[in-house]
């Protein structure tokens, strides 16, 4: 028997964010790009409602409320992001979240900087 499975994903979200292990870092803020795919099977009879669907409206919500306070680890980010979605889509089967820091404050000819997590369902 074949399963259609279905990826909802936020991409890019932009964040400007009191992150980083220095603590200028923590007062200045830094640019933060995040990613999330949620997947999961594809029961949706009815595809135009929202209910059966996962709403990418609510990884938003779920990564702004992460993103706003001080850390110094961008994995404690990830983590509790990906905690947050497992908690709220218990159907999900992969859910994977990358944080990708805008030009890391270590001296270096470097773009970014990049986090990831993903949890596999057993």
């Amino acid at each position: 028997m074949a399963t259609i499975l279905q990826t909802v994903s936020l991409k890019e979200a932009r964040f400007y964010a009191p992150i980083g292990y220095y603590e200028e870092e923590q007062v200045l803020g830094n640019e933060f790009f995040v990613s999330i795919d949620v997947c999961f099977p594809f029961l949706n009879a009815e595809t135009e409602d929202l209910n059966n669907t996962l709403n990418y409206e609510e990884l938003y919500q779920i990564t702004a409320g992460v993103m706003l306070p001080k850390r110094k680890l961008l994995e404690s980010a990830a983590s509790e992001i990906l905690e947050q979605i497992r908690e709220r889509v218990s159907h999900a089967l992969t859910i994977e979240v990358v944080i990708r820091k805008s030009n890391p404050p270590f001296g270096g000819d470097l773009s970014c900087s990049q986090v990831s997590l993903k949890y596999f369902k057993d």
